[in-house]
This record gives structure tokens, sequence and C-alpha cells, in this order.
């Protein structure tokens, strides 16, 4: 068993009867800690040992971008402490003083410990666990292990919380499923509902994993959700990764906190199917270039406001409820057409259902493109592909996660076939010539879609895969499951004759 399950499963068992909405807050407010005290102890130790620089200089940790701890918030101070009956008191003090001393952080960081109401004994024990439990000697794989733990963290609580869990969390995957289709390498990265901002933490996960530098991208985001906004800025700040996120309580869609910035990668996964999204206030918004959005559903609002912020040779990955292929209610299928016939389109990626927390409703990935005629792919110039979607379905793959009897992931495999597929049918020239494969993906032209209505369902133009060949006849073994069927019919008939005797003879 990994530490990251390990320590999440003696964590919850603290959690008693609280709500796991609720002790999320508990458990990643003390990772937290944990972290950002390492990571300021063992550059203070490397300050004062080195003889020339002064450890209580400011400075020299925000040119670390190490965040400043106050004595009284440093993890060794709280450990010290964590049977004192003020402990919790103890805790949101150093929150406060934490981000009275570190303005990035404003705002960011619970303050829920010192309720009357929260077991102490619960948060003695957490501390307890979190020091014995994650060792530590400020090397970078420490915050590595913590990030990991952190995130593993995050995303347990989401399957402990249902379709509230969903809201704010995109399944590990699935994220990886986007990241590597679209390849953050350089450039700006913008994710208009970040959520915890599991999308930048992956996407600095891939330039690691392709030899690149994080500082060739550059991050923003926005979060409507006030505790999920403070979340990812932990969540980030754990990974080192510095992001321009920002929050409003009237979310992206009404007021966009970045009107006139355009983005070269854009990763999105919208609230499905919202009908209180204020549609009616944004009839004649200048986002909506290819249809008005319904009042009665976000889903073309999201796709149009990702689409409308795409640098000019941008591309986008957005997950969309299926609904959003085929739907022809509210003027969405007029809006489908023209975003089709645009070229907005790159490619569409039926997905496997009971991937997503709290929620069957199955899911689909759009990949949008702003240029399709030259764009550019880890330093090569893809092939022009203007009137022409990639289709790929990948319902039939995933399976359920290890101690799950309802929780779907994609493996890293699976992941791997449906990037490679996309990028040798755009032209890269390391991912291999692309060809159709029935059942699993097709290049499609603007004809043959026209001929589905502008529907974009992957499976209507995938067709039906290769029949498992098992070496014996079609017309043979037809033949072979008939007559067990109709053995099986006569043999019912004998059964239901048999019961009505006997009830007969009970008379």
């Amino acid at each position: 068993m990994s530490i990251e399950k390990t320590l999440f499963t003696a964590a919850d068992k603290m959690r008693g009867a609280m709500d796991a909405g609720e002790y999320k807050h508990i458990a990643l407010g003390l990772l937290f800690l944990r972290y950002v005290s390492v990571a300021f102890e063992r550059l203070h130790a490397e300050l004062s040992n080195d003889g020339i620089s002064d450890p209580e200089d400011r400075d020299e940790y925000l040119a670390e971008s190490v965040f400043w701890v106050p004595e009284k918030a440093r993890w060794s101070h709280i450990a010290k402490n964590s049977k004192n009956p003020e402990i919790g008191v103890m805790i949101d003090s150093a929150m406060r003083d934490i981000e009275t001393e570190n303005p990035s952080l404003k705002g960011a960081l619970p303050k829920v410990f010192g309720r009357e109401s929260l077991d102490k004994t619960m948060l003695t024990g957490l501390i307890e666990l979190f020091t014995n439990d994650i060792k530590l000697d400020g090397t970078k794989a420490d915050f590595d292990l913590i990030g990991r733990i952190y995130e593993y963290c995050i995303g347990e609580f989401a399957g402990n919380e249902g379709k509230r869990g969903g809201e704010f969390y995109t399944p590990q995957s699935v994220v990886s499923t986007l990241i590597e289709m679209i390849e953050p390498t350089k450039g700006r990265v913008y994710d208009p509902c970040c959520g915890t901002g599991g999308f930048f933490v992956q996407s600095e996960k891939f330039i690691e994993a392709h030899q690149g530098q994080s500082n060739d991208i550059a991050i923003y985001g926005q979060e409507r959700n006030h505790t999920t906004f403070g979340l990812a800025r932990m969540n980030l700040a754990i990974r080192g990764i510095f992001a321009d996120i920002r929050w409003n309580s009237e979310g992206t869609l009404l007021r966009d906190e970045f009107p006139d910035e355009r983005f070269d990668y854009i990763l999105a996964n919208p609230p499905f199917n919202i009908s209180d999204w204020s549609g009616d206030l944004l009839r004649e918004d200048v986002r909506w270039k290819h249809g008005t959005p319904p009042s009665g559903n976000a889903n073309f609002a999201w796709i149009q406001h990702v689409y409308s912020r795409l640098s000019s040779r941008g591309i986008a990955g957005v997950v969309m409820a299926n609904g959003s292929m085929s739907s022809m209610s509210g003027g969405e299928g007029d809006i489908r057409s023209a975003l089709v016939q645009a070229d907005a389109i790159d490619a569409m990626v039926a997905l496997p259902g009971q991937l997503f927390y709290g929620t069957q409703i199955p899911a689909c990935l759009w990949i949008l493109a702003k240029d399709k005629s030259n764009g550019i792919a880890k330093e090569a110039k893809l092939r022009d592909r203007r009137g022409e979607v990639l289709f790929i379905d990948a319902r039939k793959m995933g399976a359920l996660v290890p101690g799950s009897r309802k929780q779907k992931e994609l493996s890293p495999d699976e992941i791997g076939k449906i990037a490679t597929a996309y990028h040798a049918w755009r032209g890269e020239p390391d991912a291999g010539t692309y060809e159709d494969e029935p059942g699993f993906c097709k290049s499609a032209d603007l004809d043959e879609i026209a001929k589905h209505n502008f529907v974009l369902t992957p499976g209507r133009y995938v067709g039906a895969g290769a029949a498992e060949d098992d070496g014996e006849p079609f017309e043979e073994k037809f033949e072979r499951l008939m007559g067990e069927l109709r053995g099986q019919f006569a043999e019912g008939q004998r059964l239901e004759a048999e019961i009505e005797a006997r009830l007969g003879a009970l008379e």
C-alpha cells in the first residue's frame, strides 16, 4: 500500500462522524501547514549555516519562492503543543499569521480548528500522524511527497462527498487524457473553472516528464466557489506553482476575470447542464459568435467562452456531458453546426461511464483549435486539418478502481492510445501514421458530419469494431445458439406446466 493511501486511511479513521466535506479542510489545512513549515525551516537552516545570509531576512525567502512562517506558526511549535486544550485556536492563529506574512495566501487558508464543537482528540491524532508518518528532511522529494499526499487526499475526499465532490475535482485519468492530448509545453495555460487546480498540477507534471521547464508556462484560472478557491491555492503552493488564480462570486460566464486575455492552452471541466447561469442577462454577449446559448443550459456558453479566449494558434480541451454532442433543444444543434463549419472542432472523444464522482452522467471531451491549418506541437508543424474532425470512441475503455464497485478510471495505456491516435491524426512526426480503426477512431469530413445532422457522437462515425474470431463459422454459430435458445424456451414451458400442475393439486 502506498504511503498516500496508508496515510489517508489512517486520517480518515479519525474523522468519525464528521462530514467528509467539513473534514477535508481540517486534514488538507494541516498538510499545507506541514509543507510550508518544512520548506521554511530547511531554508532557514541553510541561511543560518552559510555564514553570509541573514536567516531573518524575508527577501531571502521570497527569492527562493518559500513562504515566510512566523515562529508560532511553525510545525515544530504546533507539534509540541498538540495536546494543549487550546491547540485548535493556536492553529487558527498560525493560519492567520501565515496569511499576514504572505499576501499571496490571503484568504486561502482554513480557520476552522478552534471551533468549540471540533473534537480536540481527533486534531491531536492528526498532528501526531502527520508528524510521525511523514518523514521529511527538506529535499525536493519531500515536497513531491507532500504534493502527492495532498492530491491523493483531495481525490479521496471527492469520492466520499459524492456529487458535491465531483463539483470541485476532475478525476486524474480524465485530466491526464486531456493533458496528453493537447500537450501544454510552452505558453499561457488557462482554466475558467479551475476547482482545486488539478489541470495545472498535471500540466507541470507533463512538462517535467518531457524534460521541459516549468517556467515555460504561465498559469491563469478562475473559480467561483471561494472554499474551493482556497484549496486550489494551497494545492498549487505545495507544488511550488505560482499562478494568477482569481475569484468572484458571480463566476466566469457572468464576470470573466480575464476578458482581454488570450491563451495558448485552455483546459476546463465546467459544471454539466447548469440551468441557472444567468443566460438571460447575456443574450447579446460578444462571445456567442456561433449562436446564443439557451438560457436553460450553459453547456454551449462554456464551449464558446473557451473558444473565444484562445490565442491565434490556441488549443483547448473541455469536458462536457454527452448530451452536448447531440442535443437539438434551444438552438444547440445550430450552434454545434456553426462550430463544425467554422472549423472550431478538432476532435471529439466519448468517455466510458462511471469516471466521475457522484454522477453516472457519461461525459465526452471536446478538443477545440483556433487554427487547424498550421498549428504547432512540440516545435513541429502540424498538417492542415481543415474540413476534418477526428472521432474517438473510448466508451469500452476503463476498469473499476481497485476497492471500488462503481468508480472507473482509464489506464495509462488507454490514455496513451487515445492521445497517440490524436497526435498521429494531426500530423505529429513522432506519433506514427494515422489510420482509422473500426470501433475506435475515424476521421470524418464535413460532408459526412452534415449527413449526420452535425451530431458529434463518435459511435455514429467509428462503426463497429472487428468481431472476435473464435474459429466458429457464423452460420454454424447462429444455428447452435438458436438451438440452445429453443431448448431453453422448451424447458421454460415444461417448468411452467409442472408448476401449474402442482398448484392444481393443492386446490
